[in-house]
């Protein structure tokens, strides 16, 4: 059997062992610390935002972005339907209530048309919006921000897959009042876990890391006058990525490298990769492709997933949306009138994009597909 080619694994550089060996050598390996400060002031750096608050998991950076944007029982809150659970599961934390927004075709994330079809429903109870950047390709980000000025609704940008995009220039991560990034161990850059919380509300990031250490009030004894999380990153974690932050924009180049070699391998075949638009500049986290409706008969996404998996490589079917979901079953779904997520579900894969993955690996990805078209 040949080597395990992955769908998107972590890749070490060395650089992430001189952080945490600091760490050990000062005894500091407690949550907090040199490593957490800095890494949150360079991500900020690089972002382009004026504060972060580093956490265990980009899933508790949306919980306190809900939090912070008011959502409570009987909120609710307008979600990207094409994403992963983690995106929309912190408003049932706080006993919100999510309705799903459609996907446009033109980046695969939230629709505007169907946004705005969606104010139009629920007007004054929409708390707060939060849009997915789905395979790390942004979405209409400033049509969107631009929605929710109008109707002074907070919106919160999930930039979990999109960290090193930009969208007209400008690092996703910074388009909602907050935002979340994640550092799991497939995201383009990681911390084996964890994730962080993104604003230029420095009194909202402060807020955040009150809530985000058992929200210990300033007093000498442990006194706690609201009810606070265990969500802070470790100073070991924020090592790692501080060496992997270092590596970033050489793995967006290496993703962008394999999406273009799939785009041209496939363009005589029925298939169509994860489009773009052109004033964005995604990070190509993951390459993912819908097969042709004519082809559907003959080829369909798990045929081919299976032949991969049968040569040791693993690909992943699209994002189930979140309205098909059994646990959100009783949730509403607005859509501008095509269900183009459910389409993307129906008929995509997301193939191999480990950027440990060699031209000739990849070559085998590329054969396997073409084969099951006969070609």
């Amino acid at each position: 059997m040949s080597e395990k080619i992955w769908l998107s694994a972590p890749t070490m550089h060395g650089e992430e062992l001189k952080f945490i060996k600091e760490a050990f050598d000062t005894n500091w390996v407690a949550p907090l610390g040199k490593n957490v400060t800095e890494f949150e002031n360079e991500t900020a750096k690089y972002v382009g935002c004026k504060a972060t608050a580093a956490m265990t998991a980009g899933t508790h950076a949306l919980h306190m972005a809900f939090k912070l944007a008011g959502v409570g029982p009987g909120d609710i809150v307008l979600c990207s339907d094409l994403t992963f659970a983690a995106t929309v599961n912190p408003v049932s934390y706080l006993g919100g209530e999510q309705v799903f927004i459609d996907s446009e075709r033109e980046s695969w994330n939230m629709d505007p048309k169907a946004l705005k079809k969606a104010f139009e429903k629920y007007d004054k109870r929409v708390k707060a919006v939060v849009v997915a950047n789905l395979y790390g390709i942004p979405a209409k980000l400033d049509e969107i921000a631009e929605i929710c000025k109008d109707r002074g609704v907070t919106l919160i940008e999930d930039a979990a897959e999109s960290l090193s995009s930009t969208y007209k220039g400008r690092q996703t991560g910074t388009f909602g009042k907050y935002n979340a990034l994640s550092f799991n161990g497939n995201k383009i850059i990681t911390t084996s876990g964890g994730g962080m919380f993104l604003s230029d509300d420095e009194e909202a990031v402060e807020k955040v890391r009150f809530y985000s250490t058992q929200a210990r009030d300033p007093a000498p004894w442990y006194q706690h006058s609201e009810i606070g999380y265990n969500y802070r990153m470790s100073n070991i974690v924020a090592g790692i990525g501080r060496g992997q932050l270092l590596h970033l924009e050489e793995h967006k180049e290496l993703k962008k490298n394999i999406y273009k070699r799939y785009k041209e391998a496939f363009k005589d075949i029925e298939v169509e990769m994860n489009p773009y638009l052109e004033c964005s500049d995604p990070n190509f986290w993951l390459s993912c492709i819908t097969i042709n409706e004519a082809s559907q008969n003959k080829v369909t996404p798990e045929i081919l997933r299976l032949a991969l998996d049968r040569e040791n490589i693993e690909s992943r079917p699209i994002w189930k949306p979140m309205h098909l979901q059994p646990v959100f079953a009783k949730k509403d779904y607005i859509s501008a009138g095509e269900d183009v997520g459910e389409d993307i579900f129906r008929r995509g894969l997301c193939l191999p994009s480990d950027i440990k993955m060699t031209a000739k690996e990849q070559d085998r990805v590329i054969g396997i597909i073409k084969r099951c078209f006969d070609v």
